[in-house]
């Protein structure tokens, strides 16, 4: 995949990779996907995975106004430009980054 720059996201995708920063730990479910893009619906829940005695770090990235987005966020959003329209039942995020997610495929001989 090619170099890709948050300066160069949707405005609903800016808004995915940020909260995905401010989370940090946890996961993200019910996340709609409305032509391609990610949408913190009225039926999101947002989970926060809190271990308890330790300080986890912040992304660095989440002071920046720019900077390139990783395979992790490429990959998602290339995989939501797929779904085009669904929803995605679950998103677990590490480190402020989306490293798994689970959704209904419409065919999994697809994939």
């Amino acid at each position: 995949m090619a170099e890709l720059r948050f300066s160069q996201l949707s405005a609903p995708r800016r808004d995915f990779v940020r909260r995905c920063q401010r989370l940090g730990f946890g996961t993200i479910r019910g996340l709609e996907v409305r032509d391609c893009e990610p949408v913190f619906g009225p039926e999101t829940e947002v989970l926060l995975d809190l271990k308890l005695g330790d300080n986890d770090e912040s992304r660095a990235e989440q002071d920046l106004g720019d900077f390139v987005v990783s395979k992790e966020i490429r990959g998602l959003f290339s995989t939501l430009d797929s779904i085009r329209n669904g929803v995605i039942e679950h998103v677990e995020v590490r480190a402020g980054v989306p490293r798994r997610m689970v959704f209904k495929a419409a065919d999994p001989m697809d994939r």
